[in-house]
């Protein structure tokens, strides 16, 4: 059963820079029966990293987004008279207080940790731990979901690590960097906010995202790390993991998708934009 400690020494023995930046996705229940649950391994993560360390995780908001893939979901099939009573209801983003949503309990366990900073884009913030978390957090610009005005920038310039404890290459968030290297074809972006203390709605433009092939990009990058050992493999409890550079990542991710993706907009979420209340 694996316990505070034991997940902290899985962690260093898989190479968890102490005094580092880690970026984490995490699955809980993929570790098998943690005493203490999601806390405790917030606590190891910590422990590993250390005093000077800094813990980043995904605090990512979709519901109250009008493109993203949940509201595509959750208002298929609806007549404009359902759609608009919908819009009414859905709750705008707080910084302070919007649960994440489909980031698992270790993120959103981050996130309430006494301490934490996140970062305050509506959809695609991020939350943090530890030494630099507010110089990471801060100044996340609207129209930079995930570029080099976010967090992930920030972390590009550290040359954090990425740790997937449980999960696959198709989560891994960094890679979304590589799609501004140089930017792709750009889409635009409604969501619900708080605006003078009142619920209301923002527009802009960023570059069109979609993560539907990074499960074939990581695979690739196990395959070319398999000569330099960048991937490094392990258990975490009873978790399989990867860690590995982000700054690595990001720039093989850049050439990979220079060869494997077509020039041109990508299929995406229907947009809830003409549905708009004036």
């Amino acid at each position: 059963m694996p316990t505070e400690a034991s997940i902290a020494a899985d962690l260093r023995s898989l190479g968890c820079p102490e005094g580092g930046t880690l970026l984490v996705h995490a699955s809980l229940a993929s570790m098998g029966a943690v005493p203490g649950g999601a806390p405790t391994v917030v606590r190891a993560l910590l422990a590993a990293l250390g005093p000077d360390g800094t813990l980043v995780v995904p605090s990512f908001t979709p519901g109250n987004s009008l493109t993203s893939p949940m509201y595509a979901s959750r208002t298929r099939g609806m007549t404009d008279r359902q759609l608009r009573a919908y819009h009414d209801t859905m709750e705008p983003f707080r910084t302070l207080s919007t649960p994440s949503q489909g980031m698992g309990r270790i993120a959103e366990e981050v996130r309430c940790t006494r301490g934490a900073r996140r970062s305050g884009h509506p959809q695609t913030s991020f939350a943090a731990l530890g030494s630099r978390a507010q110089w990471i957090t801060a100044q996340h610009a609207r129209d930079c979901l995930l570029g080099e005005r976010s967090p992930l920038g920030r972390l590009y310039e550290l040359g954090a690590h990425i740790l997937l404890l449980g999960v696959g290459f198709d989560v891994c968030t960094a890679f979304h960097l590589a799609e501004y290297r140089p930017p792709g074809c750009t889409r635009r972006y409604d969501c619900k906010v708080m605006l003078d203390g009142t619920p209301g709605w923002v527009s802009f433009v960023d570059v069109d995202l979609h993560d539907e092939d990074f499960g074939r990009l990581g695979g690739w990058l196990e395959t070319r790390s398999s000569d330099d050992g960048r991937v490094a493999r392990g258990r975490i409890g009873d978790a399989e993991s990867r860690l590995l550079p982000l700054r690595w990542a990001v720039d093989a991710a850049v050439e990979w998708m220079n060869l494997n993706r077509t020039a041109g907009p990508h299929p995406g979420p229907r947009s809830g934009s003409d549905w708009l209340s004036p």
